[in-house]
């Protein structure tokens, strides 16, 4: 078991995560919120906003008092709601340590997107291997383990703070303790099929954010922590070396 602490990964592109802190911020406030309400509104909330496999797929109707938003906006809504504090909890420390380097490679924009296509692929990857497509998925983990898969292939070799069964701060390359989450997940997948937790919602999110990472990080952001090759290391057959360029400086949004 690896608890992520603290990563050094340092931003290059963006001066602050801004689209990290609103989603740690939006999640944190729709829990506050519906953890003062009665258990039933609870349920109606999760009923309403949750994403249920049986009705998303057109199985069964919703009865129309519990209708919040359309049943398209489901795989969306259902990534805002936790089912207790630790669930909320785990789901924000891995949002805090490996987004904010996802929004730097990504950009604000397409990392909003990255995050919401992630957390739909998780929800609709759970409706195809869920055993009970009539209880409603309800968590970010869909979204957050998109964000962790891009950030394996990313930064697999930076250094990462992690806390080794519960009592042991170790610092190790990220590849370790991220790769070794990952196949836990496939694993569950296969063995726990009648648990409260959904792996196929995680499974997805891993392979829509691996997938999408390739694609939507930025021109000339390297995979595997490879350093970007310059025309400093390249020389000619004449064994001279070209002209050096003007230092790059990257733009910062």
């Amino acid at each position: 078991m690896f608890i992520p602490l603290h990563d050094r990964n340092a931003l290059e592109h963006i001066r602050r995560p801004y689209v990290t802190y609103a989603l740690v911020a939006t999640n944190l406030l729709v829990w506050a919120f519906t953890a003062i309400l009665p258990v039933d509104t609870i349920y109606a909330i999760d009923a309403g906003l949750g994403f249920i496999p049986s009705i998303s797929m057109g199985n069964k109707i919703l009865d129309p008092s519990l209708v919040i938003v359309p049943d398209g906006w489901t795989v969306i809504t259902y990534a805002f709601l936790h089912q207790d504090f630790w669930h909320l909890a785990s789901n924000m420390l891995f949002l805090w340590i490996f987004g904010d380097n996802i929004e730097d490679a990504m950009g604000h924009f397409r990392y909003l997107a990255f995050y919401l296509l992630c957390a739909t692929a998780g929800a609709l990857f759970h409706g195809l291997v869920t055993f009970d497509p009539d209880v409603p998925l309800i968590g970010a983990s869909g979204a957050i383990a998109g964000v962790i898969s891009a950030y394996l292939i990313l930064h697999p070799k930076v250094r990462l703070w992690v806390l080794v069964l519960f009592r042991f701060p170790l610092p190790l390359p990220a590849a370790i303790p991220l790769l070794f989450w990952v196949l836990q997940q496939f694993y569950f997948l296969v063995v726990d099929t009648e648990g409260t937790v959904s792996w196929g919602a995680h499974a997805g999110g891993i392979i829509a954010g691996a997938l999408l990472v390739l694609v939507m990080r930025r021109r000339g952001v390297p995979l595997f922590d490879r350093p970007l090759q310059t025309t400093a290391s390249i020389v000619h057959a004449d064994g001279s070396a070209p002209e050096k360029p003007p230092p790059l400086k990257w733009g910062r949004e």
